[in-house]
């Protein structure tokens, strides 16, 4: 059962189309919305978090008609911007009673409750009575999803989660929306390819405006078959290779440059055909190469 459906959305700003003809069906868990920055997955997120109205397309969130019952989807939603702040000079328990009461929570025995599990679930038990001001960036990541949260909401939308942290904080961060997605249905909007490739099975693709894929990541991959070649060249052609080909990544060995391509011919004499990942289909997809 799809929790969330969408169908020819159009979203634009003057002369600009933001979004173009989105028809996206999502189900329970974690999905992944991929794309590069400026590709519409915020515009996106925004709409289907009622922050943004649209006017053209039908969107539907647990059965509830976005343009008529925004209200109604309010009530069932968790919300984590791509730019979240939270005021420095409150706890984070303090934070968390005024967001409670915010969304409605107001038996303080049920509010405490519902504060203490989502401190536990996001593991800052032990920070709750620090002031945000001191937080860590992945603290203060990990606040903003506690934040969310609350309320018991069905569907979860986080978008850029994981910007501006450092590695270790972003595989913490991975770790718990990855437990929470048992629970929750949960959209993951991102650029960053190994937070989808490692948490998601499903996702979609944007780019300037429109969706390019939606499915599961293996069968992301697979589009890739027989588009992605490794081969290598002294050190010193490296610059000719770069101008003429799609490089997905290259490292050097024993004075060669090794490159894994995209390319829908061999690159070179030397190439071989290797087994495609989600992030050589990603780059394939935006860059034209497949469809």
């Amino acid at each position: 059962m799809y929790k969330v459906k969408i169908e020819g959305l159009h979203k634009s700003y003057r002369n600009f189309e933001a979004l173009n003809n989105i028809n996206l069906h999502i189900e329970t868990g974690l999905f992944g919305l991929l794309g590069p920055n400026g590709a519409g997955k915020t515009t996106l997120m925004k709409i289907l978090s009622t922050i943004l109205p649209f006017k053209v397309g039908d969107v539907t969130i647990y059965d509830f008609d976005l343009l008529k019952e925004g209200d109604k989807v309010r009530k069932i939603l968790g919300y984590l911007p791509q730019d979240f702040h939270a005021p420095g000079q409150l706890t984070g328990r303090e934070f968390l009673h005024y967001v409670a009461s915010m969304k409605g929570v107001m038996d303080k025995k049920n509010r405490v409750t519902q504060i203490e599990k989502t401190l536990d679930e996001v593991n800052l038990l032990a920070h709750a009575d620090k002031k945000i001001k001191s937080y860590s960036g992945g603290m203060k990541r990990r606040i903003g999803i506690a934040q969310a949260l609350l309320g018991h909401p069905k569907l979860l939308i986080l978008d850029e989660p994981t910007a501006g942290l450092d590695p270790s904080e972003r595989i913490r961060f991975r770790n718990v929306i990855e437990r929470l997605s048992k629970d929750y249905s949960i959209i993951l909007s991102t650029h960053i390819i190994s937070d989808i490739e490692s948490s998601c099975e499903r996702l979609a693709v944007l780019n300037n405006g429109r969706l390019l894929f939606q499915g599961t990541t293996a069968s992301l991959a697979q589009k890739a078959a027989n588009y992605v070649w490794e081969f290598q060249v002294p050190y010193a052609n490296y610059d000719i290779v770069e101008k003429e080909h799609l490089i997905i990544s290259s490292r050097r060995e024993a004075g060669n440059a090794v490159f894994r391509i995209i390319a829908k011919e061999s690159p070179h004499e030397n190439a071989k055909l290797i087994k495609p990942s989600t992030e050589d289909a990603y780059m394939a997809l935006i860059n034209g190469v497949i469809i």
